[in-house]
């Protein structure tokens, strides 16, 4: 393999989905930006998260969209949302 010199105002390491929302947050705003990742098949591979709702988490999402990130836009996608969870354990 060649050895490539070039430079970047930012590198992250991770393309979990919360990765690639900070490498996507970076590039918007005028970074030069470079995400490393193990596997390029698991990029903003969600399997932690068969479901995006509830108190919690469907509060984060919902905060990152407010801001323009792509999680929740591909969540919608993909069909993983539930909007909620454990209705039978009472208010969280």
């Amino acid at each position: 393999m060649p050895n490539v010199e070039e430079t970047y105002d930012i590198a992250v390491v991770g393309a979990g989905h919360a990765g690639c929302e900070a490498a996507l947050a970076s590039a918007r705003l005028g970074f030069e930006t470079i995400i490393f990742t193990v596997s390029v098949d698991s990029i903003a591979l969600m399997p932690c998260n068969p479901n995006v709702g509830g108190s919690s988490k469907g509060h984060l999402v919902r905060e990152l969209d407010a801001l323009g990130g792509e999680m929740g836009k591909n969540i919608d996608k993909t069909f993983i949302q539930s909007k909620m969870l454990n209705t039978s354990k009472g208010p969280a």
